[in-house]
């Protein structure tokens, strides 16, 4: 048996089955009982047929789209009043745009509608917004809007009543042939023994008939429910926005036109809309038009389109279609219906079930045949085979009854569906301890993993970060409470003050928010919001030193680059200043001068790098996260269009952020190493604090190996075969570093490996294991959705 359903069913993968082996095993299961129960909780091929043609007239759609905006810009100078007449009801509600008009603009990129309409500023009139304070919902202009341009939820399939699910278990065609027999076995019985004697049989059959439905369809019912609230749960994607002049998070489904989101590295868009300002936006459309090519998003091109992801760069951008309006609405519609993929044992279940199905059918034929011969045989005997009353009618219903009775009994219909509800259990059990599983076949392929390769920071630690420790003016000091920021902070000098709060509070992903209850809220990645903190710790202030300077260039935080840059204008015509903070070893490897305790920038002599690396060590080996500032002046005709330079920049210092280990890791590692399972850290990090942490966590042994990802990236092919088995940390790894760490453990070692990240680096790595465990504390939705 095993051979069989591994030369029919074993093609079937827990990801990435080809569409072709998908229909292959349910050819082979093309006798069942009962289609509609069997394949329940199958993929719907032929939905998701419509999906793939939905994308690919997006794609078309999209191209020509582009192509004609990019004519337009050439003459745009000649725009010529629109026909567009504004509806009344839209008019009587207080906007001054209908919700097909902004559509249209959007989702044909029409830069023509767009300039007629006064641009980002003038829609965001039209649709009584603030492009800084975002929608007012005090007014009754909230209820308004959402009745003219509806909210941002796309259409689900209703629920099933529970007589949905006892007219499905009727389908079974067993039930079906035995009802047949119910019918003629009380015709018979009527007609030979008459009422209520003759009727005994038939009614016998029919209540267990009524009981088997009734069964069935109370549990299909409840799986219906269970899956539901699974759903649910699937779909609780929380943005940052800005609304009643405050920046906050909101769930998705609450967005209207108006809103004013932010999105950064990994977010997935969450409306159709228009870019409002940001930096180096990068925008890859291949969710919704099979692109690969990321594009590119500017005020010139300021097209948001719902269900694509910032690959890179960050922005601020004006909601302007929601739910069902947008393209990736309908498209969701059609993906929702299609269902996920059966898991492997799914369908060797469903092999077992038609095999047995098989033997059953062969046993209950032959047991009618057995049968039968043996009252024809007796007929025979007694010389009346020429001659059949209805007592032998009766008795062929009855050995007909028990043929189908062996069938019903015989085939386990209802064992894939169990096993789809063990998995459910086991999804719903899991999220008790708050971990969300998205894919069913993930819960059955976690059960056989072999090794785990966890991400550091947010996965190991908690994620919540403070900065412990300061080398300011090449004077190392513990600022671990108020009072020693504010005593460092006053023995510096005046002038390194200023470019230290600069730094801070300009080269920043993050933003210091006023709650409504008045206080300060810090909001960004838990690296920005320490610093930040740090920076007020000091006594600077956020909202000041953003207005001193006026903001030129940004280059986002890239786990690629481990660095991040800005460029500034400063006041009074006082040029340019470009600040830059990332990994440490890598930022003083970019810097020619330092600040000396002194206050005065010297150049960095080896005595001065020898300190400050040092100093690094030393933060390192406690475990904490370094991280080093720089900044250098420009010449005065520096453009945006200009790259941020990457080298001659003066440290500034290195700040150590303690990430504490989260509470029970060490003892879960020590499960997993019982288990037999290995686990492995890989973190973009310092290797010094890897390691620290890795034997905190009882991750590195006396006999493993801590290696960092430029050193793993140089090794040959037959290096690896004998290095790969023996690492137990990898330190400053890239993307493609982890990627290529859990690819050879697949391949070339045939491991289950299940890799855990809480980020948009750690995305190619999560698609690339057998299970992917994504932590939702950073919350980035790229890659929640590989796995």
């Amino acid at each position: 048996m095993e051979s069989y359903l591994q030369e029919n069913f074993g093609e079937v993968k827990a990801k990435g089955s080809s569409e072709e082996t998908l229909q292959k095993w349910r050819k082979l299961c093309g006798v069942v009982k009962n289609p509609k129960r069997r394949f329940r909780f199958t993929a719907n091929l032929s939905k998701r047929t419509e999906a793939a043609a939905m994308r690919r007239t997006n794609q078309e759609k999209l191209r020509i789209a582009v192509l004609v905006s990019k004519a337009a810009f050439q003459f745009i100078q000649g725009v010529q009043p629109s026909d567009y007449v504004l509806p009344q009801e839209v008019k009587a509600a207080g906007f001054g745009i209908c919700a097909d008009e902004l559509g249209s603009i959007v989702e044909g990129h029409d830069v023509k509608k767009l300039k007629f309409h006064g641009g980002v500023t003038g829609l965001s009139e039209k649709l009584s917004t603030s492009i800084n304070d975002g929608l007012n919902t005090e007014t009754d202009l909230h209820t308004r809007r959402q009745e003219i341009y509806g909210i941002n939820k796309f259409t689900e399939s209703e629920q099933r009543g529970f007589f949905v699910f006892v007219w499905e278990a009727l389908q079974d065609m067993t039930l079906m042939i035995l009802g047949v027999c119910a019918f003629v076995s009380l015709i018979v019985g009527l007609a030979m023994e008459g009422w209520p004697a003759g009727a005994h049989d038939g009614l016998g059959i029919v209540a267990s008939i009524m009981l088997v439905v009734f069964v069935t369809a109370t549990s299909d019912y409840r799986q219906s429910l269970q899956f539901k609230d699974l759903d649910k749960e699937k779909k609780k994607i929380a943005m940052q926005v800005t609304r009643n002049g405050y920046r906050q998070k909101m769930s998705i489904y609450e967005l209207l036109p108006g809103d004013i989101v932010h999105l950064s590295i990994g977010d997935q868009v969450p409306a159709d809309g228009l870019f409002v300002s940001g930096f180096s936006v990068l925008i890859d459309e291949s969710s919704l038009t099979g692109e690969s090519e990321p594009i590119m998003v500017t005020l010139e091109n300021p097209f948001l389109l719902s269900g694509t992801k910032v690959q890179d760069g960050s922005c601020k951008m004006m909601v302007t279609t929601v739910g069902m309006r947008t393209q990736w609405g309908k498209l969701m519609a059609t993906l929702s219906e299609g269902g996920d993929d059966e898991t492997p044992l799914q369908v060797k279940l469903n092999g077992v079930a038609t095999i047995i199905g098989k033997i059953g059918l062969f046993f209950a034929v032959v047991t009618f045949a057995v049968m039968v011969q043996g009252l024809f045989s007796r007929k025979l005997q007694e010389g009346t085979h020429w001659s059949w009353n209805g007592d032998d009618a009766r008795q062929l219903l009855e050995f007909f009854a028990v043929a189908v009775t062996i069938v019903v009994v015989a085939v386990p219909e209802g064992l894939p569906l169990a096993v789809t509800l063990s998995l459910a259990f086991a999804m719903k059990k899991m999220m008790n301890d708050k971990a969300l599983v998205r894919h069913l076949a993930a819960c059955e392929t976690m059960g056989s993993a072999t090794n785990i390769c966890s991400d550091k920071t947010g996965t190991l630690t908690t994620n919540k970060m403070t900065v412990v420790k300061s080398c300011i003016c090449m004077n190392v000091k513990d600022v671990s409470n108020l009072s020693d920021a504010s005593s460092l902070f006053s023995d510096l000098p005046e002038s390194v003050k200023k470019v230290l709060l600069q730094s801070i509070f300009n080269n920043t992903g993050g933003e210091v928010v006023v709650s409504k209850g008045g206080k300060n809220e810090m909001l960004g990645t838990p690296t920005d919001t320490a610093l930040l903190a740090f920076g007020l710790a000091l006594g600077g202030d956020f909202q000041a030193e953003r207005k001193a300077s006026k903001l030129v260039k940004v280059e986002p935080f890239n786990s690629t680059k481990k660095r991040m840059g800005v460029v500034l204008e400063l006041p009074e015509g006082g040029g340019f200043r470009a600040h830059t903070k990332g990994a440490s070893e890598i930022i003083l490897a970019n810097c020619d001068k330092v600040i000396n305790s002194k206050g005065e920038t010297v150049p960095l002599d080896e005595a001065s790098i020898k300190h400050l690396q040092a100093t690094i060590n030393d933060f390192a080996c406690e475990a904490l996260r370094t991280i080093c500032l720089g900044y250098m002046e420009l010449e005065k005709g520096f453009s945006a269009e200009d790259p941020i330079p990457t080298c001659g920049y003066t440290c500034i210092g290195i700040v150590g952020i303690k990430d504490p280990v989260r509470p029970g890791v060490k003892e879960s590692v020590a499960i997993c190493r019982s288990a037999g399972i290995t686990v492995r850290m890989v973190t973009g990090d310092n290797i010094n604090t890897a390691k620290a942490i890795a034997r905190e966590c009882g991750i590195l042994t006396d006999d493993g190996l801590a290696i960092e990802g430029p050193e793993f990236r140089e090794k040959n092919q037959e290096e690896l075969l004998s290095l790969i088995p023996k690492i137990q940390v990898m330190a400053r790894s890239s993307p493609l570093d982890k990627h290529t760490l859990v690819k050879h453990l697949r391949t070339t070692f045939d491991e289950v490996v299940a890799v855990t990240g809480d980020g948009t680096n750690d995305a190619p790595a999560l698609h690339e294991a057998d299970i992917g465990l994504a932590m939702g504390i950073a919350g980035t939705e790229v890659r929640m959705i590989w796995k």
